[in-house]
């Protein structure tokens, strides 16, 4: 990251930056990802800063843990000596929005993990129709909101929810009625779908009416990611039936499944890359399985909590 002063210039002489041309200047920009942009970048010279707000940077928005990175960065300010000018401090949920604004309506892709905030559903709505690809991870996410902004999206290719719960509340993370309601909001023609869970071998859990929203509402699928769900062979087939394009199968820890017999045969001959129950999981860097080998009644806890700081810096 660039090494700033206190006043936002830079500590080396800038004038050979201010004197690149716009289109390498927005070269190296684009090497770097949102938060160094509008926590560094934007503040190098005048021109880097016009520059940091042309909408082609953010067409594709991407953050990642920014809740740990307030924690980490506000432990940094309150550790200083008192004598020492305080670093400036960023207030991450007015990033996000800010960062959407700058898009200029022009956003196609937003991936946001670990933090969501609040109202971000409705505002992408509101500021862009175009959007191709939403993906949450590890997020509580309004589940109204979520539903609204999916139902304006005409254009939505991708959609991927792994690890999320709905309007915070833990006790209805697995709730089947909300899933089956985000999924009903999708476009007919979403080509990719990953929604995914921890898996559960507790044998009461196994129910089939995601999987049947699903093969009924998206004849055009082609890639689905489906790990941790409680889905049976009923559910697996009718997804089979009705996603003739299928050609990526995930269903890691789906414990239900029975891949034996004919219903394995035709997945060998129908989808051409399948991921088993039991395939390794080196490549999913999110837990994989609930805590319930003894059948408990438990659910899977999730970091839910959101944390409130105040701050000195209006993005």
């Amino acid at each position: 990251m660039l090494k700033m002063e206190s006043s936002g210039l830079p500590l080396e002489n800038n004038r050979s930056l201010v004197e690149l041309p716009r289109d390498v200047s927005l070269n190296i920009l684009r090497r770097l990802d949102q938060v160094e942009i509008l926590e560094s970048a934007q503040f190098v010279c005048k021109p880097w800063y016009d520059i940091c707000k042309d909408p082609s940077l953010w067409r594709c928005i991407r953050f990642k843990d920014l809740e740990d990175l307030e924690i980490y960065r506000l432990n940094l300010l309150f550790k200083e000596e008192p004598k020492r000018e305080p670093k400036r401090v960023f207030n991450h949920e007015k990033m996000v929005f800010n960062a959407i604004d700058r898009s200029a309506g022009g956003l196609i892709d937003l991936d946001i993990e670990g933090f969501l905030p609040d109202g971000i559903c409705s505002y992408v709505a509101s500021r862009s129709t175009q959007v191709k690809r939403l993906r949450f991870v590890h997020c509580c996410i309004p589940f109204k909101d979520l539903v609204e902004a999916l139902e304006k999206q005409s254009s939505l290719d991708e959609l991927e929810l792994t690890l999320c719960s709905f309007d915070n509340d833990s006790s209805d993370m697995f709730s089947p009625r909300k899933f089956i309601s985000v999924i009903n909001s999708c476009p007919l023609s979403l080509t990719t779908l990953k929604l995914n869970e921890r898996g559960s071998r507790t044998p009461y859990r196994s129910s089939d009416m995601v999987a049947l929203t699903i093969a009924g509402r998206f004849p055009q699928l082609h890639h689905l990611q489906f790990i941790g769900h409680d889905i049976t062979t009923v559910g697996l087939t009718a997804i089979l039936d009705g996603c003739p394009h299928l050609q990526s199968l995930d269903v890691r820890a789906c414990f239900h499944l029975d891949l034996e017999g004919n219903l394995g045969e035709r997945l060998t001959k129908q989808v051409k890359n399948l991921l088993r129950p039991s395939d390794l999981t080196e490549d999913y860097f999110y837990p994989i399985e609930d805590e319930d080998e003894d059948y408990g009644f438990g659910l899977c806890s999730r970091d839910t909590d959101f944390y409130e700081y105040y701050s000195d810096y209006d993005s």
